[in-house]
């Protein structure tokens, strides 16, 4: 079962833009100032929390003192102050992490994953073994199957020759659909080699892809462009 996160910021612009990034992977709730987070505590389960410091009514630092006299769930502040006192104020209170804004979007998404693994591993360990890496013959996605034993993809029920870096483009996008990679990370995974900023390998490979697999290349349906961020592949198939 996917976690659930808190987001309460009072910039709601901050909170779409990590609920875009969150989504795929997590249930996201949402609170816009610290005494909305308590009432959302109260009637919901949550696995960690981010919460913003400058908030109207019950502020950061008070919510968090609120949160460890009733969990000790994973707890991350964003602060637009970037003073070291803040910093071990917040970490005093009982946070596991700090982040100062302006942020980078995956930085937080990195730093919410590995506060879930090392909280919720020995949990979930029965669950380690269910992503697409676990003897899973085959992923179906709308008109698409992926076949992993032979490497081989079906639109269709008609076969379509991939080459290993196709399939491992593939591999990727329809372990998670909806979920957006940047052009590093899909680099990164895919080729397992450092990214070189200005490198077009992956946009070259991405339009071969689409040239295979899409009705209308120049119109994709699956493999989908997020301008200003990455790649995403659909995950509503109808």
């Amino acid at each position: 079962m996917s976690k659930t996160i808190l987001l309460v910021d009072d910039e709601q612009d901050i909170v779409e833009m990590l609920k875009l990034f969150l989504e795929p992977d997590y249930r996201v709730l949402e609170a816009h100032d610290g005494q909305a987070a308590m009432e959302l505590f109260a009637r919901a389960s949550i696995d960690l929390a981010v919460i913003d410091v400058m908030m109207p009514y019950v502020d950061g630092f008070q919510l968090l003192q609120w949160i460890r006299k009733h969990s000790k769930l994973p707890v991350i502040v964003l602060s637009a102050k970037n003073q070291e006192a803040d910093k071990i104020a917040g970490l005093g209170l009982g946070a596991d992490d700090f982040i100062a804004k302006p942020f980078s979007p995956l930085e937080v998404v990195a730093r919410i994953q590995a506060h879930l693994r090392r909280t919720y591993e020995f949990n979930d360990a029965g669950a380690a073994g269910t992503g697409a890496d676990a003897d899973i013959a085959e992923t179906r996605l709308g008109e698409l199957t992926l076949d992993h034993e032979a490497c081989m993809l079906y639109k269709r029920g008609e076969p379509i020759a991939l080459s290993a870096i196709e399939y491992k483009l593939l591999k990727l996008f329809m372990s998670k659909p909806g979920r957006i990679y940047t052009k590093k990370q899909i680099f990164e995974q895919v080729w397992s080699d450092p990214y070189i900023a200005d490198d077009n390998t992956v946009m070259v490979q991405i339009s071969r892809l689409r040239d295979k697999i899409e009705d209308s290349p120049r119109e994709p349906f699956y493999v989908r462009t997020v301008r200003g961020l990455g790649y995403r592949f659909a995950k509503r198939m109808s």
